[in-house]
C-alpha cells in the first residue's frame, strides 16, 4: 500500500460519496434515483426468487457486528435486554481486564481524540483459532481482554462510518448473521466457497490460514460450490486484482491450483498464482507486458473446462479496476448470474491495511455501477457480509454445535458457529431499513444460491443446515417498498497510521441510537419452563416454529461445567442436577428470547406457559405444589408505558395444589414481552420471561 495509491482511492471517493454527502446521503444518485423508480417494478409478477437474475458477493475483512453497528438503532446492539450475565456477575458488556478491572465498549473516536490518532486506522487484534477460543471462554463470552487486549472493545458508531449506516437504514441489516468459525479468514472462506472447512494435508483440522504457504501447500482436496455451478451450467466469475490480499479462497484448492500451474508453466518457474502476480506487480512496464504475454501462451494451452475454470476463478485483473470491470460487465449486459468481488488489500476493510473509508470506497462504486443500469439493478441481490470479526468484540454467543456433534468439533471444542459479523442485504426486495434476526452464517450464502439455482452443495453439515437459516427470510418479494428517510451521514476523516485504541479512564455503557426498526418475520417461536423430576429439574424446550431454535443454558449454581447446547425443531429437555440449596440458570434462544429460573430446591411455586400466536398472548399458569397458600407477582420489566405499569401488574393468590393461568397481552407492543414472576414466601423463587411472539408477518424490533 502506498501514500499515493490511499489519497487517489480517497479522491475517488470524494468524487463520489462525498459529492452525494452535500445533497444529505452517502448513497450514490444512481441508486437513489433507481430506487425511487423501483415502485413501478419490484415485486411485479410475483416472481419470488425467479425474479433475481444476478447475486453479488462481496466479502469484506475483519469486523465484528457490536464493532460497527452495536450502537445502531433496533438491531440486538448495545441495548440488548438479552445480554447474558457473565459467571461473576455484571453483563456480557463489562469484560473482566488486568488486576480486577473492567472494560466496557468504548469509542474509537473519544481514544482517537485522547492518542491524538486517526480513527479510521486502527490496528488489527489476534484472531487465531486458539485466541477465538479464549475469547468465547466455553460458552461464558468472558476472554476477550486477555485473548485481545482492551482494543477488543473499540466501536465505531454512524459519525464514523456513515455509509455502512445508511445502507442498514436503507436496506436491510442482519444482526444474527454469524461467522462460520472462530478463527481466521482461510477457514471462513473456505465455509464461504464450499460449504466446510475440511482438513489440512497432514490430518489436522483446516482452522488456519495454512493453505497461504502457497509453496508447500497441495491445496484443498474437497469440491466448491463454484465447481458444481460451473457443471450445472450457470455463469459465476470472480472480480479480483493483481493484488487480492490472498483472499481469493478458490485459488487455495487442488482443482485450481492444478490449472494454475498449467497455465504459469512458461512464466519462468512461477506455480502460484499469488506469487507471479507479485512480480507483475513490481515489474517494470516492458517486463510486466513480457510476463502477461508468457502467462496468455500458458492459457491457451489450458482444456476447454480448465480455460473456463481459470477465466472465471483465476484471472485478475490490473490493480485499482475491480470495479470498472465489474461496471463494464453491468453496462454490457454480461453480468454473470453469481459474482465474487475479491478486493485489493487497500478495499479489503480489513484493519492491518485497510480501513471503513476504503470499503465505502469499493461499495459506492459498486452499486454506482447497479444504480447506473436500472435494468440490471431490479434484478440483482448484493450480500456485503465479513469473514471473521478480527479481534473485536461482540457480546452475542454464537450458536455453537453440542459435543455429540462430532464433525462440528476439532481439539474438544465446536468448530462453528463464530462470532457476529455484519451482513447487509442490498437488494429491490429489501428496501426499508429492515432488520432480520433468523441465525445465519457464511455457509447460509450458499444455502441462498441453492435455493434460487436448484444447484445443491453436498459439503454443507447436517447441523449447519439445522441450526441456520438461508437467508430468503431477509427479503419480501410480495410488494415494493419505498426508501426511507435516514439521518445526514457525517464527514470521512483524512487517513493516518495504525494504531491500537486504549479505553478512557473513566468508563460508561455505551447508548445505543434510540428507537425501533421494522423487522422480518421469523421461523422460530421458542418457549421453556422447568417441572420438578427425580434428582433435580427438568427443562421442557418448545419450539412451534417452522425451523430449529437454537438453546443455551447458563448455569449459575454450579448445576453444570459450562454452558449447555440444544437445537430444538419441536421439543427437547434437560434434566438439571440440583447442586445445592437453591438453583439459578438462564436458558437463551433466538430473537431475545430468554428465561430466567431461580429458587429454592425444596420450593412450591412453579410456573408453565402457553404462547398464543394468533392472538400475541403469553399465558402464564401459576402452581402452589404446597401446603400454605402462595401469592404471586406478575409484573412487565419492559414493553409497557411507566404510566400504565400498575395497570399491568398482577398479585394471584393459588391455594395448595390448585393452579391459576394469567394471561398478558403482547399485542399492543408487536408481539414483544418481558415479565419477572416472584412469590412471597419463596425469597428466591423467579422467573423471567421474555421474548416475541412471531404471527408470519413483519414486525418492529424490540
Amino acid at each position: 500500500m502506498t501514500t499515493d495509491m490511499s489519497r487517489r482511492r480517497l479522491f475517488a471517493l470524494g468524487g463520489g460519496a462525498l459529492g452525494a454527502a452535500a445533497a444529505g446521503s452517502f448513497l450514490p444518485p444512481s441508486l437513489q434515483a433507481a430506487i425511487a423508480a423501483q415502485p413501478a417494478h419490484a415485486g411485479s409478477g410475483g416472481g419470488g426468487l425467479r425474479s433475481i437474475k444476478h447475486v453479488v458477493v462481496l466479502m469484506q475483512e475483519n469486523r465484528s457486528f457490536d464493532h460497527y453497528f452495536g450502537a445502531l438503532r433496533g438491531v440486538r446492539g448495545f441495548g440488548d435486554r438479552n445480554a447474558i450475565e457473565l459467571p461473576t456477575g455484571g453483563t456480557v458488556f463489562e469484560q473482566p481486564g488486568a488486576s480486577g478491572a473492567t472494560v466496557l465498549p468504548f469509542l474509537v473516536r473519544g481514544a482517537a481524540e485522547e492518542q491524538k490518532k486517526d480513527l479510521q486506522y486502527i490496528g488489527a487484534l489476534d484472531h487465531s483459532w486458539n485466541g477465538g477460543a479464549k475469547a468465547w471462554g466455553g460458552g461464558w463470552m468472558n476472554g476477550w481482554i486477555s485473548a485481545k487486549t482492551a482494543a477488543t472493545m473499540a466501536y465505531y458508531d454512524r459519525r464514523d462510518i456513515p455509509l455502512h449506516y445508511e445502507l442498514a437504514d436503507t436496506f436491510t441489516v442482519c444482526d444474527a448473521y454469524h461467522s462460520s468459525i472462530h478463527t481466521s479468514t482461510s477457514p471462513n472462506r473456505n465455509h464461504l466457497w464450499s460449504g466446510k472447512t475440511g482438513f489440512e494435508p497432514n490430518g489436522k483440522r483446516a482452522v488456519g490460514n495454512d493453505a497461504y504457504s502457497e509453496g508447500s501447500h497441495p491445496g484443498y482436496d474437497w469440491s466448491t460450490y463454484a465447481e458444481r455451478l460451473e457443471k450445472a451450467g450457470r455463469s459465476w466469475r470472480t472480480y479480483t486484482e493483481w493484488e487480492n490480499f490472498t483472499d481469493n479462497q478458490i485459488e487455495f484448492y487442488a482443482t485450481f491450483k492444478a490449472i494454475a500451474r498449467k497455465a504459469l508453466a512458461r512464466t519462468g518457474g512461477h506455480m502460484y498464482m499469488e506469487a507471479f502476480y507479485a512480480k507483475v506487480r513490481s515489474a517494470s512496464a516492458g517486463e510486466r507486458e513480457r510476463l502477461l504475454g508468457l502467462l496468455e501462451e500458458g492459457v491457451a494451452t489450458l482444456t476447454r473446462h480448465e480455460r473456463s475454470l481459470f477465466e472465471r476463478g483465476l484471472r485478475r485483473v490490473p490493480t485499482g479496476t475491480l470495479a470498472d470491470e465489474f461496471a463494464k460487465d453491468v453496462a454490457a449486459g454480461t453480468l454473470p448470474e453469481v459474482s465474487y468481488l475479491v478486493p485489493s488489500a487497500i478495499d479489503s476493510e480489513h484493519p492491518s491495511v485497510s480501513s471503513p473509508v476504503h470499503s465505502a470506497t469499493i461499495v459506492y462504486k459498486i452499486l454506482d455501477a447497479l444504480g447506473r443500469n436500472p435494468d440490471v439493478w431490479r434484478h440483482t441481490a448484493v450480500l456485503i457480509n465479513y469473514d471473521e470479526n478480527d479481534g473485536f468484540f461482540d457480546h452475542v454467543p454464537p450458536p455453537v454445535a453440542p459435543p455429540e456433534v462430532t464433525d462440528e468439533q476439532w481439539e474438544g471444542r465446536p468448530t462453528g458457529l463464530g462470532i457476529r459479523v455484519p451482513l447487509l442485504v442490498v437488494s429491490p426486495w429489501t428496501v426499508g431499513g429492515y432488520v432480520c434476526s433468523e441465525v445465519f452464517d457464511h455457509t447460509s450464502v450458499i444455502r441462498f444460491l441453492e435455493r434460487w439455482t436448484g444447484v445443491k452443495e453436498p459439503n454443507i453439515s447436517d447441523w449447519r443446515r439445522r441450526v441456520t437459516g438461508d437467508l430468503t427470510s431477509a427479503f419480501d418479494f410480495t410488494r415494493p417498498r419505498r426508501q426511507p428517510v435516514v439521518q445526514r451521514p457525517g464527514t470521512i476523516p483524512p487517513l493516518s497510521g495504525r494504531w491500537q485504541p486504549k479505553p478512557p479512564a473513566v468508563q460508561h455503557l455505551p447508548e445505543q441510537e434510540p428507537g425501533a426498526r421494522p423487522a422480518r418475520p421469523l421461523p422460530y417461536q421458542p418457549d421453556a419452563e422447568v417441572r420438578r423430576a427425580h434428582g433435580g429439574l427438568r427443562v421442557e424446550l418448545g419450539n412451534s416454529g417452522r425451523s430449529s431454535a437454537h438453546f443455551t443454558l447458563y448455569p449459575y449454581a454450579g448445576e453444570f461445567a459450562a454452558p449447555q447446547h440444544k437445537d430444538v425443531r419441536s421439543s427437547a429437555h434437560w434434566t438439571v442436577p440440583l447442586t445445592g440449596e437453591t438453583y439459578r440458570f438462564t436458558v437463551t434462544g433466538p430473537n431475545g428470547f430468554r428465561r430466567e429460573f431461580a429458587g429454592p430446591a425444596e420450593g412450591s411455586a412453579e410456573v408453565t406457559t402457553r404462547i398464543d400466536t394468533r392472538d400475541r398472548d403469553v399465558h402464564l399458569t401459576l402452581r402452589n405444589t404446597g401446603r400454605r397458600n402462595l401469592t404471586f407477582l406478575v409484573r412487565p420489566l419492559g414493553y409497557v408505558d411507566e404510566d400504565d405499569l400498575r395497570d399491568w401488574t398482577r398479585r394471584v393468590t393459588v391455594k395448595p395444589g390448585r393452579s391459576r393461568t394469567v394471561v398478558h397481552s403482547a399485542a399492543d407492543a408487536h408481539g414483544w414481552y418481558d415479565l419477572a414472576v416472584t412469590a412471597e414466601g419463596e425469597d428466591t423463587f423467579r422467573r423471567r420471561l421474555m421474548g416475541h411472539i412471531e404471527n408470519g408477518r413483519a414486525s418492529v424490533s424490540g
